[in-house]
């Protein structure tokens, strides 16, 4: 499945969340790389959403400690170069429109991002 989405920026809370241990070491494992401490915030269409949506059931689930939420992902490439995740934390102020990648590197860096470019995202383990 291939989605386009809008960058946008984030409110630097997923950036706190990815430097937890308890997040990292179960992303590591999931994933098989630490991710960097933040997350590349991204608008799709309500189609696209309700898609990703019907996929909840399917991802993998990181187990949150104490106060802090679980946390669904499905693995994902952007743009056919960079692997990573969408992550979805059960504990969230996004509506469905808005999904979060992570992957190893700083994305806006990496790929020379800023807010209105357009990426597409494939879900890569979705069967």
């Amino acid at each position: 499945m291939k989605i386009q989405g809008e960058i946008i920026s984030g409110d630097s809370k997923g950036q706190y969340f990815m430097s937890l241990d308890a997040y990292k070491v179960q992303f590591m494992g999931i994933l098989g790389f630490e991710p960097f401490p933040g997350t590349l915030n991204l608008k799709i269409s309500k189609d696209s959403a309700h898609r990703i949506d019907g996929l909840k059931e399917k991802m993998d689930t990181v187990k949150g400690k104490g106060n802090f939420g679980d946390v669904k992902l499905i693995k994902a490439r952007i743009n056919d170069d960079v692997d990573g995740a969408l992550v979805f934390p059960v504990k969230t102020h996004h509506n469905s429109e808005i999904l979060e990648f992570i992957a190893s590197l700083n994305l806006r860096k990496s790929l020379n991002l800023r807010d209105g470019d357009l990426v597409t995202l494939e879900i890569l383990d979705y069967n």
